[in-house]
């Protein structure tokens, strides 16, 4: 048996969305400029790669740049460019490119590219020259990460090569950098201190070589927040810029004094009574103890809800938080509310709140990391397309392109 019909919208046909994420880009300004104060006297590249950690591209930029961000981050050059195609003039990275790939647009663009061995800078070094621009270039040195850069026996090949380009003026070395392993565990600080050690010592190395580039960069959020010898001449916040805390071992985002930036909304899709022992979405994982009130919530693992959170994951509806009974499905999942008073109040079209800013004991992102066994870094990013962004804030009213609203 179904709940009683709930009233209709009042206002515009498409005005009531099943779902939605609302990103405060004021949010995401006012943890820029906390992080600014963090990393003292260093420039601040905000990390606004995976369209923002999933909070919107071209927005979240804006307001990092409002908040104090003088850099922005990226890992692919269609990222960096698009920054450039909605205006954005402000010194942007790009550090993930491979061989054969066509360098030419962001030379032209002026995206500073990163360089791990010695065929990106020749790549490099032809792009410009086919363009007439020098390309920067940021050389990146493997401090004890082993994913990226150049190892300590390849680093000096990366160096002279570089230092020839440069010479020939079709390469400008901007920046020598690396990044952290475990700067959010604090069993890990030793790492941490020679990575340091690390990145200072391939300074020299290059410096030997006539390669003095203005700019040395190490720190990621868990460096800004709780390493001040990694802040060098320039930091990389990513997940941090959006409120999430990047080490929550070390401390909470309100802790830090961070703000989640995105909401993340739906409304019920169906409220209905079922009896005792019955089996609850696919598996029957949730069986009910006694009769219950079901209700269904619009969204699902196609959306970005993960999956392992089947069974844990946490929503607020009506003030009560309550637990993803069974399985995450991939449009869906179901709720059960009991049948005390405050669930017979409940009606489909009430709205539920999957996560946020953890006000009123509502749940956040890294609730639902915790459900899921992965990192709030994940369950942010992981919010599909199929999910309507709403931008809110003074800077939504101020410039956020209509394309990204």
């Amino acid at each position: 048996m179904t709940d009683d019909q709930p009233p209709g919208p009042t206002g515009a046909a498409d005005a009531v969305l099943p779902a939605e994420a609302v990103v405060d880009l004021d949010a995401v300004a006012a943890n820029t400029s906390v992080l600014r104060e963090r990393a003292g006297g260093a420039d601040v590249m905000a990390v606004v790669k995976a369209d923002g950690y999933g909070h919107g591209l071209v927005p979240s930029a804006l307001a990092a740049l409002s908040g104090g961000a003088t850099w922005l981050g990226v890992a692919h050059l269609a990222e960096g460019l698009a920054l450039r195609a909605a205006g954005v003039t402000a010194p942007v990275l790009a550090w993930l490119v491979v061989p054969g790939q066509d360098l030419t647009a962001a030379v032209a663009a002026d995206v500073d590219v990163s360089a791990s061995a010695p065929w990106a800078v020749e790549a490099l070094a032809a792009a410009a020259r086919r363009t007439g621009c020098a390309a920067r270039v940021h050389l990146k040195v493997d401090t004890g990460l082993s994913r990226g850069g150049a190892t300590a026996d390849d680093w000096p090949d990366l160096v002279r090569a570089a230092a020839t380009a440069q010479a020939d003026g079709s390469l400008e070395v901007v920046g020598l950098w690396s990044h952290l392993a475990s700067a959010d565990d604090p069993a890990q600080d030793g790492l941490t201190r020679r990575q340091v050690e690390r990145l200072a010592e391939a300074a020299e190395v290059a410096a030997r070589s006539g390669v003095r580039p203005p700019l040395r960069h190490l720190a990621n959020s868990a460096g800004v927040l709780a390493h001040p010898a990694t802040h060098l001449d320039l930091v990389r916040p990513g997940v941090a810029v959006y409120g999430v805390s990047p080490a929550p071992g070390r401390a909470s985002a309100a802790g830090l004094g961070l703000v989640p930036a995105m909401t993340l909304r739906a409304r019920l899709a169906l409220v209905k009574h079922v009896g005792a022992g019955e089996g609850v979405s696919y598996g029957h994982t949730h069986t009910t103890a006694a009769p219950t009130r079901l209700a269904l919530v619009p969204l699902g693992y196609g959306d970005g809800l993960p999956r392992h959170a089947s069974g844990g994951g946490p929503v607020q509806v009506r003030g009560r938080r309550y637990a993803v009974a069974g399985r995450v499905c991939m449009d869906q999942v179901v709720l059960d509310l009991g049948d005390d008073d405050a669930a017979r109040a409940v009606r489909a079209g009430d709205e539920v709140e999957v996560f946020g800013t953890g006000a009123g004991g509502g749940p956040t992102a890294q609730d639902w990391a915790d459900a899921a066994g992965t990192i709030a870094y994940e369950v942010v990013t992981r919010i599909g397309a199929r999910v309507p962004r709403r931008y809110v804030g003074a800077l939504a009213d101020q410039g956020v392109p209509a394309a990204a609203r």
